[in-house]
């Protein structure tokens, strides 16, 4: 169900930014969803109204996700940034705003009711608590959803290189049994080879044609790059997360880093890997990217003045869901999906990903290690 804008956003950076996060969580131009019901039937609950709702703000119109009840009245656009209750003729409406990590207004969770109504300070901060369940929920499912993508990739990329050598295996078996001078056992062990490669080939690509069907660009799509550019674009995406936390990023790189890579799968590794600098370290710190270059190879280096990891936390930091020490400095959502993703990203590269850390609130440095072709 949809209601039409009616007032445009004056900021066109921040309008742009903030539609690439609702992008990134796939929420636009999509319909209701019953996995937000729950939470929309808990905040009408608690005020004791008939009606409730989760609406998301695109471009053109607001999207809504729930809608509980009858709601005498809903959000219309501006959505508030605020908490806000807003007395109507025989109707009051309750919002609380939904923000993504960066800082962004996405949209509000609200209860209507018909009656006039004045929020008791429980009402408001269980209402405040409900927009970060669903924040956190929109985030969860969108590292889950990364997390998942980034594997089918690599193992799409994975099963590509191995059908090569397979179907070179199977032409080369062929080759040998058309050969006169060899015997029939070795024609017998030959057609063999061949028959259990060309088995092997078509196993392959059965599982390959899912993605081939979709169009899914699941390899790397390697293009002249400077990687120091990808760095400070990526920077730049967390302006408003490092002014909440006053923290900064210092880029100590004074040369072009030209490499063969995928800026969008680069892009995406650091995302993630700013994204958990920034959490994990207290207000007032500084973050810091440096680089080290071969002729081969180059390593990225970031390095937080965070609250560090233990021997065992760096032991399972890339397994999914694993539970750690470390936690953010800010009451931050983590799932650890993220670093997931990124490795995935980086193996893609035939590069690799670790982190070193002298130990609790001794800050970590993760690495990124790439090819240069």
């Amino acid at each position: 169900m949809h209601s039409e804008k009616v007032i445009e956003n004056t900021n066109p950076q921040y309008e742009a930014l903030r539609l690439a996060k609702l992008t990134q969580y796939e929420i636009l131009n999509t319909t209701a969803e019953h996995a937000f019901d729950k939470i929309a039937q808990l905040a009408a609950g608690i005020f004791n109204a008939p009606g409730a709702g989760i609406c998301f703000e695109g471009a053109e119109s607001v999207f809504q996700k729930s809608t509980i009840g009858n709601p005498p009245v809903k959000p219309q656009l501006p959505l508030y940034d605020i908490f806000k209750v807003i007395t109507e003729t025989n109707a009051t409406l309750v919002t609380a705003p939904l923000h993504s990590p960066e800082g962004y207004l996405l949209g509000v969770i609200y209860v209507s009711t018909p009656e006039t109504l004045q929020p008791n300070e429980t009402q408001i901060n269980m209402l405040k608590l409900l927009a970060e369940m669903v924040m956190e929920k929109m985030e969860l499912r969108m590292s889950t959803r990364n997390a998942f993508r980034a594997y089918d990739d690599r193992l799409h990329v994975l099963i590509h290189d191995l059908k090569n050598p397979m179907t070179t295996i199977s032409l080369q078996s062929e080759l040998m049994g058309r050969i006169p001078a060899i015997d029939e056992k070795a024609v017998l062990i030959a057609g063999k080879i061949n028959a259990q490669s060309k088995k092997m080939v078509d196993s392959l690509n059965e599982i390959l044609s899912p993605a081939k069907k979709a169009a899914i660009a699941y390899k790397p799509e390697k293009v002249k790059i400077d990687l120091k550019t990808v760095i400070e674009t990526a920077k730049q995406n967390f302006d408003r997360q490092l002014k909440i936390k006053n923290q900064s990023i210092s880029i100590l790189i004074d040369e072009p880093l030209v490499l063969f890579g995928d800026t969008n799968k680069l892009s995406v590794i650091f995302s993630q890997l700013l994204d958990n600098a920034i959490k994990f370290s207290p207000i007032g710190t500084e973050i810091t990217i440096s680089h080290q270059l071969n002729p081969t190879e180059l390593t990225i280096a970031i390095k937080d003045q965070g609250v560090g990891l233990t021997k065992e936390d760096l032991e399972k930091i890339f397994i999914k869901f694993a539970s750690l020490s470390a936690k953010p400095t800010h009451q931050e959502s983590a799932n650890g999906l993220g670093l997931i993703t990124a490795s995935a990203f980086a193996d893609m590269h035939k590069g690799k990903i670790w982190a070193e850390s002298e130990g609790k609130n001794l800050g970590t440095t993760f690495y990124l290690q790439l090819p240069l072709r």
